[in-house]
């Protein structure tokens, strides 16, 4: 009977893997002065790297956003929140800076474009974008790649822009949105929110993270309060109209009441104006304390509805330093080409024994 002829596999065990093993780590114990040098030349790269990266500055900076009007699951969302749940981020009600949302507002297009057209000082006509292009080279380097060696500039008074010009600030905010902003929640029971910038420049970290709060601030309030306030804008352009109506109508009833002194008796009629006026007044009078009542309810309404937005921890100079230590550096360096070494050795040893 003809038997197949299968491949020989041979039978697992757990001493002659012990022994491999250790034949192994007596191999790379003989070549132990090829490791060291391995080590040694890791050690340089990570002196040259640390010397080489540039120092980063860490801009933080913490608020809290507190709602006017608490919503009518907060008993649940609170006996919710000691379990662990968070049911305000799942229902997604919790307004434009709860839960997660900030963070996308915060990292919005939108919100970091309009900061970086702001100005980069109080007097200033140089804008955080064109500072930000000056300082991360971008400005020079576009300059004599697309713009004929002239570098790109970002003026406040400029009005519009070029394509040119929008291009690079695209990059820039798709860079900053990446890699230079971080918005995170420490807490989510809580109201406090971070937003941290990580940037080369130390100046312009703390201007950006300012500017950043600034921008969302306003959005924020101009969102939760532009029904109510369009609301009150119009009662008060009512009540300015009726209001001038009624005093016409009260100096026209005065002149007819001084006519009505010298007027003759016996015309029965000639009281009649003066009671139409009058009436009129008393009409307006009257829609008039009713708006003015209203417009004093809505203006009390848009102060409840207005969120408390308040900055609780401001950057202030100087700024985090973030620097790679020489020590961490040599360190790692090291133990990377040292790794990779002893792997070389054991792979270069395995090929010899296979030949």
């Amino acid at each position: 009977m003809k038997q197949d002829n299968y491949p020989f596999e041979p039978e697992f065990s757990f001493k002659q893997t012990i022994e491999n093993q250790w034949e192994n780590v007596l191999y790379l114990w003989s070549k132990k002065g090829k490791l060291i040098a391995f080590g040694i030349i890791g050690a340089i790269f990570g002196i040259v790297y640390a010397w080489l990266k540039p120092i980063t500055y860490t801009s933080r900076l913490t608020f809290v956003v507190e709602e006017s009007k608490a919503g009518g699951g907060s008993l649940l969302s609170g006996l919710a929140g000691q379990l662990g749940f968070d049911l305000g981020g799942l229902s997604g009600t919790g307004g434009v800076l709860a839960g997660d949302n900030v963070q996308q507002l915060l990292r919005s297009q939108k919100m970091i474009k309009n900061t970086l057209l702001t100005p980069f000082g109080d007097s200033s006509t140089v804008s955080i974008a064109d500072e930000y292009a000056r300082s991360s080279k971008l400005s020079e380097a576009w300059g004599k790649k697309y713009n004929d060696g002239k570098p790109i500039r970002f003026l406040l008074n400029s009005g519009t822009y070029t394509r040119l010009q929008d291009s690079l600030l695209q990059l820039i905010i798709k860079r900053i949105s990446d890699k230079e902003l971080a918005v995170g929640k420490p807490d989510k029971k809580l109201s406090f929110f971070e937003a941290t910038v990580t940037m080369h420049n130390e100046a312009l970290a703390q201007v950006f993270t300012i500017r950043l709060i600034d921008q969302a601030t306003r959005f924020y309030i101009d969102t939760k309060t532009k029904r109510q306030r369009n609301n009150v804008n119009r009662l008060q352009a009512r009540a300015d109209s009726i209001g001038l109506l009624l005093n016409r109508k009260t100096y026209s009833a005065s002149e007819a009441n001084s006519v009505m002194l010298d007027v003759n008796p016996a015309y029965p009629t000639a009281n009649v104006g003066l009671e139409l006026k009058q009436r009129d007044k008393l009409v307006l009078q009257t829609i008039y304390a009713e708006i003015v009542k209203n417009l004093e309810i809505s203006r009390t309404m848009l102060i409840q509805e207005t969120p408390t937005f308040q900055i609780v921890d401001e950057p202030e100079l100087p700024l985090k330093k973030n620097r790679t230590g020489y020590l961490i550096s040599i360190i790692y360096g090291g133990l990377i080409t040292g790794i990779a070494g002893a792997l070389f050795l054991l792979l270069s040893r395995k090929q010899v024994k296979n030949s």
